[in-house]
């Protein structure tokens, strides 16, 4: 369960999760809701957490995204790690700079880089 008022963590990373597939393929939220037959604002709720997206909706965007459903859930369990998930994904896509970043990172096909470039960020993110 989320805070009293606020969207479920588990909610909000799946939305969030979303809105990083949708943006790293250069989809409008117009474009996504005309695709699986709801309106932007309700995708725009769907991203944030406010609404939940049933399991039939989320296979539908799970199909128009080109990933599985599974790709939209947090890795591990327990609450406190989808919280920590759910933050660091807000984070990273505050700034127009960590949302280049986050659609990028992912579409670097050689795995050994990727840990590099994990690695340097991490490293640079401690000075």
């Amino acid at each position: 369960m989320g805070k009293a008022g606020g969207p479920d963590a588990v909610d909000a990373y799946v939305g969030a999760r979303i809105s990083l597939r949708r943006s790293a393929l250069g989809l409008s939220q117009a474009a996504l809701a005309q695709r699986i037959g709801v309106s932007f604002q309700q995708v725009q709720k769907y991203e944030t957490g406010q609404n939940r997206i049933s399991a039939s909706r989320l296979h539908r965007v799970a199909a128009v995204l080109g990933t599985s459903v599974e790709s939209f859930f947090p890795p591990g369990d327990g609450e406190r790690s989808t919280r920590v998930g759910v933050e660091s994904l807000r984070s990273i896509t505050a700034t127009a700079d960590g949302r280049a970043v986050a659609v990028a990172f992912p579409m670097i096909a050689d795995r050994t880089l990727r840990q590099a470039i994990a690695r340097l960020v991490t490293a640079l993110a401690r000075n």
